[in-house]
Order: structure tokens, then C-alpha cells, then sequence
């Protein structure tokens, strides 16, 4: 059975969150990725939120905010749904899946992140494609609900 840290991309880039989601989007942007965690600071990477492009999209754009006034922390994802870098992956699917959410944090003892595992890595780094037709499958069932997304 593979581990979460098999599969996580590690150190994932971050932002805090008193940033502007201006800049939040520039890191998306040059990272390539559809989300960023939001940590205490730099230096801890204590997990506090996560901050993703339908974020921006539905709580900045369609709600035709300024953008240059809106700080991260007014629109993230708090409560969050994670998992350890030990933990089997079985396990991560499954909390994927049950809460319909396309990427899962990965936190150390402390609560730092340590990586993030979303439905791309699932689908690159395993050797299981039903396990990532199962979990898109199920995440996809919430629709248009649910955070993490």
C-alpha cells in the first residue's frame, strides 16, 4: 500500500494571510497549481486554510470585489480536511471521496504543511486508475458544494 508521501507534491508553495488575492493568484499562476495553503508564516508553514481559484473566482470575481483590496484570509477555505505523510493513501482517497474534495493538505505533528496531495497527483503517481476514477467519480457527485474544491 502506497503512503500519502509517495504521492503528495512536497513543500507546496504558500502564501499568508494578510497577502492581497492578487497575489495569491500570481503564485497559482506561477506555480501552475489550482491552490495554495495559507500558513501562519513562512517560517512555522502552520496550516491555517487554503485558498483555491474557484475561491477567487466565485467569492472575488462574481461577487465583483476589488481585487486589490480583498486579502486571503477573507476568502479561504478554513475548516479543512487533511491527512499525514504516513498515512496509506487508501485512507486519503477515502476522505476525499467523503468529503468531495479535490485536494488534501498533508500536515506534520505540529500542524505544518508538509505537502499536498490533489486529484492530478492521484492520477500520475499511482499505479491504481480505479482507485482516481472512484475518487473523481465521487468528489464530482457534490456538484457545485463542498470547500477544497
Amino acid at each position: 500500500m502506497k503512503k500519502c508521501s509517495d504521492v503528495m507534491t512536497k513543500d507546496p508553495a504558500c502564501c499568508l494571510p494578510g497577502e492581497g488575492v492578487v497575489e495569491a493568484a500570481k503564485l497559482m499562476k506561477r506555480e501552475d497549481v489550482g491552490s495554495v495553503p495559507v500558513v501562519e508564516s513562512r517560517l512555522t508553514k502552520k496550516l491555517l486554510g487554503i485558498v483555491t481559484d474557484r475561491d477567487l473566482a466565485l467569492k472575488v470575481v462574481a461577487e465583483r470585489r476589488g481585487v486589490r483590496n480583498v486579502k486571503v484570509e477573507e476568502v479561504m477555505t478554513r475548516e479543512l480536511v487533511t491527512c499525514r505523510a504516513d498515512d496509506d493513501l487508501q485512507t486519503a482517497l477515502n476522505a476525499m471521496a467523503q468529503h468531495q474534495v479535490r485536494r488534501l493538505p498533508v500536515v506534520g505533528s505540529n500542524g505544518q504543511i508538509v505537502g499536498i496531495i490533489a486529484q492530478a497527483d492521484v492520477a500520475t503517481r499511482t499505479e491504481a486508475p480505479q482507485n482516481t476514477a472512484r475518487v473523481v467519480e465521487e468528489i464530482s457527485k457534490a456538484g457545485a458544494a463542498g470547500a477544497q474544491r
